[in-house]
């Protein structure tokens, strides 16, 4: 019997493992790039929409950088209610109040940019300033190792002067660079988005 017994096992776990095989296989993904294809209008269009609208953003870079932090704000809020309610889920009391303090922070931060977004803009361009410019010195740094080992090291040197450079411009316009580089940002980040929607609808269309 446990001969029989272990033999079904093995035939069952044969079977999950051939279906999860055909759930993965070429003709499931192709069938699903078929899908694709066949929506490539929408996708053209979502692109479309994504890139208009980061446009609309650098056209009006205050408003964006409101609506950044806005959005900052309420997934902020988000964050901090989920934190708040693991918290009730940890039995040790020092981890409950650092996980409901930590929440409370959270929710709280994001009360502020809600109700002062650009207030909490200027605050928010400070770190972004701040951590362009530590990034771009660890890339730098890494560049150097990189070069040491005998790699390709051109690029990131490249990018971390680029990413250094921005930080300090960001840092020494402070607090007036508040009032547009997270709408600027928000404006490049829609169109790169939009334009690789728009990419992948093209060549959708084309292989249709």
């Amino acid at each position: 019997m446990d001969g029989v017994y272990c033999s079904g096992g093995h035939s069952a776990e044969k079977d999950n493992e051939m279906t999860m095989a055909n759930n993965l296989s070429p003709h499931n993904l192709g069938e699903g790039i078929r899908t694709l294809r066949a929506k490539w209008g929408w996708i053209v269009a979502l692109g479309i929409v994504f890139m208009i609208a980061g446009v609309i953003a650098l056209g009006s870079v205050i408003a964006a950088t409101a609506s950044a932090v806005l959005v900052i704000g309420i997934m902020m809020i988000m964050g901090g209610a989920a934190e708040i309610v693991a918290a009730f889920s940890v039995k040790t009391w020092g981890r409950f109040a650092f996980w409901l303090f930590l929440g409370l922070l959270y929710v709280g931060a994001g009360v502020i940019c809600i109700l002062d977004p650009f207030k909490a803009a200027t605050i928010l361009t400070l770190f972004l300033g701040v951590a362009l410019m530590v990034g771009g010195i660890v890339r730098m740094f890494l560049a150097w190792h990189m070069r040491e080992a005998g790699k390709p090291w051109g690029w990131v040197v490249a990018s971390g002067i680029i990413t250094l450079l921005l930080g300090l411009i960001i840092f020494a316009k402070w607090p007036y660079s508040s009032e547009y580089t997270l709408g600027i940002f928000l404006g490049v980040d829609l169109i790169f988005i939009g334009s690789s929607w728009l990419t992948i609808g093209l060549a959708l269309r084309k292989r249709a």
